[in-house]
């Protein structure tokens, strides 16, 4: 009943997860960088900076993410000639999506902090870069984190849009194995399961660990 779950099916859904776990590190990587960047232009920036950033993330919002995936990978591609593979398509849409979402969460992280913290760093003779570097910027990264980790998760999530373009994650590698065993009716419950334990195991730490410091920092 269970032939199909050998060491084959475990490796193919390992190196399934393996492209799942890259697509994720390099658009989390990018979105850090990137969103903590525009989260201080956000709060630093001029009125007509701040109305532009602003309305990218509403654009990047109300866009659904599989249109977005679509655009890049079948539209871009074709339009400007770019070599771009389905991976590379779906990082570069989630680190679009990701800065926009993380430049709000440290935009609100920064606004958070109390004016006579402000006032404080310039009372101590620091500059307004100082005041942020070593005032400011270090009491928002406690609100920030535990958001920022729930920001992962989706992102981890979101992951499973990409066989959509070509993608072979973790979640198209069980459905060609689903395919293969196409006579077994077990093995949709079981290769299913499977994912979704993979996905557990990966998002519940971080998700515990994101309520655990929400809570300490509270």
């Amino acid at each position: 009943m269970l032939d199909f779950l050998n060491s084959n099916t475990l490796s193919r859904l390992g190196e399934g997860l393996f492209i799942t776990l890259e697509i994720s590190f390099f658009s989390t990587l990018i979105t850090s960088f990137g969103g903590l960047m525009l989260g201080v232009l956000m709060r630093l920036g001029g009125a007509y900076l701040r109305a532009f950033l602003r309305l990218g993330l509403e654009f990047v919002r109300v866009m659904p993410l599989l249109v977005w995936l679509f655009v890049v990978y079948f539209g871009f591609s074709r339009w400007f000639g770019w070599d771009l593979s389905s991976v590379g398509a779906t990082i570069v849409v989630f680190s679009i999506w990701g800065s926009f979402e993380m430049m709000d969460l440290v935009r609100a992280s920064l606004q958070s902090i109390p004016r006579h913290q402000y006032e404080s760093a310039a009372a101590l003779g620091l500059n307004p870069l100082q005041s942020y570097v070593f005032i400011i910027i270090p009491q928002a990264l406690r609100r920030l984190t535990p958001m920022s980790m729930n920001l992962l998760t989706r992102i981890i999530k979101s992951t499973t849009f990409a066989y959509l373009i070509g993608a072979v994650e973790l979640v198209k590698v069980g459905q060609q194995i689903i395919e293969f065993h196409n006579q077994n009716d077990l093995a949709p419950f079981v290769i299913y399961g499977l994912i979704f334990m993979m996905y557990f195991f990966i998002c519940y730490p971080i998700s515990l660990c994101a309520s655990r410091l929400e809570k300490r920092w509270g």
